[in-house]
């Protein structure tokens, strides 16, 4: 799950720049950036002749990606909040994060911020709650419906009363849900599945296209 959510995030730059990844100290991150992002490397090899040995994936040059790690005591209270570089330096990347105006140091806040709304107002995600879904197809289909909303339709206060829509200039007055639900603007199956062979494209590393196009000896 971590590596398609790193690949949905390259789909969505391709063409553009190396994006800045903010996460948390969750195990499968570091591996799944490489898997998507990860050029192929290879140990040096002794007198400058033979075989390349043990290639392996590194992150290319402007990858920056920093760490935020909550240590928690024996009862799971919060103790301390460290943060650290995992590609890139720790100075390219604060200097990154002051340039989009998203904090100072390295940090999550926005990310933990949509994600207790969402939680909060999708009862499907609601912890200990008996509206689970049973179907993955469901609750999809719920989280795409709350993302339109969020965006085109629900109000801010922090955007003076605006929708992103209209912070963004993509919508000229607010949208009320009727006109939502009229308008065409919904994604066509077709572009579902191509968005899904870019991400399948995506998962593949370089490593796994090296080791595939590397020539069998043939005798």
């Amino acid at each position: 799950m971590a590596a398609e959510l790193v690949a949905s995030v390259a789909v969505c730059c391709t063409g553009q720049s190396l994006p800045l990844i903010l996460v948390d100290n969750h195990l499968p991150y570091p591996a799944a950036i490489l898997q998507v992002f990860g050029v192929v490397q290879h140990r040096r090899r002794r007198h400058g002749h033979g075989r390349f040995k043990h290639p392996r994936l590194k992150a290319p040059p402007g990858l920056w990606a920093g760490v935020v790690e909550k240590v928690r005591n024996a009862r799971g209270r919060l103790v301390e909040v460290k943060t650290r570089a995992l590609f890139g330096r720790r100075k390219d990347i604060e200097r990154r994060i002051r340039r989009l105006k998203i904090g100072r140091q390295i940090n999550t806040a926005h990310i933990e911020r949509l994600n207790g709304t969402l939680r909060g107002q999708q009862a499907r995600l609601t912890r200990r709650t008996r509206n689970g879904s049973r179907l993955g197809e469901m609750l999809q289909w719920a989280l795409w419906l709350w993302r339109d909303l969020y965006n085109w339709v629900r109000p801010h206060g922090s955007l003076e009363g605006r929708t992103p829509a209209l912070a963004l200039g993509l919508a000229q007055e607010l949208w009320s849900i009727d006109r939502y639900v009229r308008h065409p603007v919904h994604v066509s199956d077709l572009q579902r599945e191509l968005w899904l062979e870019q991400r399948q494209a995506v998962l593949t590393s370089a490593l796994d296209d090296y080791q595939r196009k590397k020539r069998m000896p043939t005798s």
